[in-house]
């Protein structure tokens, strides 16, 4: 069956990663890739933290969550991921406990994991090396024991990415969807498709099923492709500034020494903030939290414009939590970042069908949506890729979705 998957993050990497591989059915030369950046994974999916977590989610998510921290621990150790995508078991741990809000409030309120983390049971323990201040010197465990662990997003999502390619799907990049078109009997037949550099270039691609991953952008290409459907996708943006550094203090191999792995750490700051930092394989270490439901969503993740007051205020915080105990800025930045996270108003991601009464066009395979995942799209990424892949396929769902549906 013609497959379209619109959006060509680790949302929809995953999905047609899944798609590809036993025992899906699907040909892979049928599947299409649509992604309109002329970047690859330009947004959330190269940008994001990479943190991962198996149990930090509320009940309608926590099957998911724990389904997809098994499949990247799976996809870890069948494919190298610890050298290939830096994948490695992670200590979480808090500088402050944050009370007082229920567990997903942090997401509307645009703060950071911080609150979400201040619902767990802590234990006295020792942090990590490279943070050389914490307030009132007390470190507070928030989970071990192989129930968090850390990636880099990026270098994931080229590797599902490069393995669907090389599968047989195929990529269309950059290009944006147009409009839907029926055939004969009135039933979606294809998809029109335009360049994003030279909008008269346009092309018809096959389409029986369609599967909108396109993260914050996906209301839009919703919009786009049924102008007339009176339901909309309840997904707005949340920005995020960031910074990836390197500091004397986290060298290359240092999470090999005691197995002690990488660290997330949850805190808070005078400036108003609630930062996250997580050491990362080869060296790194990536600091955000500083976010805003404001600031708007660019035409596409290329067209961002990172604020600097924004990562001074990130600047400022890495010195202080991360500097030498001279006061000494010794922290080199590698590269300083803006993502668009999509958020839904629970929440909660969507996954599922659109009702075809509500789109006024009839389907073969459905239109899907699996959007809105927030701060933990890169968490859930790979349980939402195989369950995405199972339902358009009409096999059991390896997690219960079903309050998750739009």
């Amino acid at each position: 069956m013609a497959t379209v998957i619109v959006g060509a993050g680790i949302i929809g990497s995953a999905t047609a990663f899944y798609l590809t591989q036993p025992p899906s059915t699907t040909t892979a030369s049928s599947i299409h890739l649509v992604e309109s950046s002329p970047e690859l994974f330009a947004s959330a999916s190269g940008y994001a933290a990479g943190f991962l977590a198996r149990d930090w989610f509320s009940p309608s998510l926590a099957s998911l969550g724990a389904l997809s921290f098994d499949l990247h621990k799976e996809l870890a150790e069948q494919n190298n991921g610890a050298e290939k995508w830096g994948y490695c078991r992670s200590t979480g741990t808090s500088l402050a406990e944050v009370k007082g809000k229920r567990g997903d409030e942090w997401l509307r309120d645009g703060t950071s994991r911080a609150e979400a983390a201040a619902t767990h049971n802590f234990m006295e323990g020792s942090g990590p090396a490279w943070l050389t201040q914490s307030r009132n010197g007390k470190i507070e465990v928030i989970s071990e024991d192989d129930s968090t662990a850390q990636v880099d997003p990026l270098r994931l999502s080229r590797f599902l990415l490069t393995t669907c390619l090389e599968r047989g799907v195929q990529l269309r990049q950059p290009y944006h969807p147009l409009s839907v078109n029926n055939n004969s009997e009135g039933k979606l037949s294809s998809i029109t498709i335009a360049s994003s550099t030279d909008p008269e270039k346009q092309v018809s691609i096959p389409c029986s099923r369609l599967i909108i991953t396109a993260g914050a952008w996906a209301p839009r290409v919703f919009r786009a492709l049924f102008p007339n459907c009176k339901k909309s996708i309840p997904i707005t943006s949340l920005a995020g500034h960031s910074l990836l550094l390197r500091s004397p203090r986290w060298k290359i191999g240092d999470e090999t020494k005691g197995h002690r792995g990488c660290h997330a750490v949850f805190t808070t700051d005078e400036a108003g903030y609630s930062p996250e930092i997580f050491s990362r394989v080869g060296g790194e270490i990536y600091i955000a939290g500083l976010n805003s439901a404001t600031l708007p969503l660019p035409e596409r993740a290329t067209d961002r414009m990172i604020d600097e007051e924004s990562i001074e205020v990130l600047k400022t915080t890495a010195k202080r939590l991360l500097g030498n105990d001279n006061g000494d800025d010794d922290l080199e930045v590698l590269r300083e970042g803006l993502c668009f996270r999509p958020v839904s108003g629970n929440g909660a991601p969507i996954i599922g069908k659109v009702d075809e009464r509500m789109l006024g066009v009839k389907t073969e395979g459905g239109v899907w949506i699996a959007a809105g995942h927030g701060p933990w799209g890169i968490s859930l990424s790979l349980g939402t890729g195989k369950v995405v892949s199972e339902l358009v396929e009409a096999r059991h769902s390896s997690a219960d979705v079903r309050k998750l549906a739009l």
